[in-house]
């Protein structure tokens, strides 16, 4: 990884991301995976299905008892809202209907945020460019906790609550690390999901409205799916700041799990990159990689040497707009 210095208690580098030479190396190597990328026909199919099954689930759940709401929120819906958020991930990428529609994909990720029950979509696109473009980049890349998180969530209990509230500090970040405008296409997005919200209320009441959002809530907070934000980028062995996971919870999350493989090739969608660690298996097996995400919120909350602060961090320089 080139020289560190301790700045704080983040690991700071001063190297470039590792994915940017892999990729020129695995491109190299295997013109083929060129072929991976454009958009996975299948997408859009399966993300609709997912929105109507949650429709379907607002009617079924508008007369239980409110402990049953709760409880279908977390075993069901939230698994479903959380994929949807994956789904909304690739679809940032333009893998639903390629670059050419970009457009098209905008609205497309709108569509797939209406379970959710909060705008996100937009927003998230607007960030995650910088994800991966300024990866551990300081004041750059949100996904990086804040030195407050760092430095307070630092004991077993702290740490079970940073996961707890961790869709509220995911959310609010971003405001007070890197501020950036309020585009048009935020607007519309929340239009378009408080109208939907409304429209679900004044036909079934609040209990399919709480039904969705507690679903979001809780299962981006403690939940075995949610163990992908900490196994992705959180420094579990010094020098490896991206981890891959290859279990089973991939057929949930759209491949989600295939992480070092997506940062080394953003535009392949989910669905092709078990291909890109076949065919360029040498660059991949030998990296450290996850078995269990339950295991890696485990370990996040017990494990001393594990919290907050366990993120490579490096200073960038911002990129020409084109």
């Amino acid at each position: 990884m080139g020289n560190r210095v301790t700045r704080g208690d983040f690991e700071w580098v001063y190297t470039e991301q590792p994915h940017t030479q892999r990729r020129k190396e695995i491109l190299a190597k295997y013109p083929e995976i060129k072929t991976l990328m454009g958009p996975d026909p299948h997408l859009k199919w399966i993300v609709s299905g997912m929105v109507f099954v949650q429709f379907l689930a607002c009617y079924l759940v508008k007369d239980l008892p409110w402990k049953w709401v709760f409880f279908w929120a977390y075993a069901f819906g939230g698994c479903i809202n959380h994929s949807l958020t994956l789904a909304i991930h690739d679809i940032s990428h333009n893998v639903a209907f390629g670059n050419k529609q970009a457009r098209w994909n905008r609205w497309f990720a709108i569509f797939a945020n209406l379970p959710v029950g909060v705008p996100y979509s937009a927003s998230f696109k607007k960030y995650h460019i910088d994800h991966h473009r300024y990866l551990g980049g300081d004041n750059l890349d949100v996904d990086i906790p804040t030195d407050f998180e760092g430095w307070f969530f630092c004991t077993p209990l702290r740490k079970l609550l940073w996961l707890f509230l961790q869709p509220l500090f995911y959310s609010l970040r971003p405001l007070y690390v890197n501020p950036k405008a309020i585009t048009q296409m935020e607007i519309f997005n929340a239009l378009v999901q408080f109208s939907i919200d409304l429209i679900i209320y004044s036909l079934w009441g609040l209990k399919p409205i709480i039904y969705l959002i507690a679903g979001t809530i809780l299962c981006m907070g403690i939940h075995p799916i949610s163990g992908h934000f900490i196994a992705e980028h959180y420094m579990f062995l010094k020098g490896y700041e991206t981890y891959s996971y290859y279990g089973p919870l991939n057929w949930l999350t759209f491949n989600v799990g295939y992480h070092m493989e997506h940062h080394d090739f953003p535009s392949i969608p989910g669905c092709r990159l078990p291909m890109v660690k076949k065919i360029a298996a040498e660059y991949y097996d030998n990296l450290p990689h996850h078995q269990s995400w339950i295991r890696v919120l485990w370990d996040f909350v017990f494990d001393d040497t594990i919290g907050p602060y366990s993120r490579v961090k490096r200073l960038c320089k911002l990129a020409k707009e084109s």
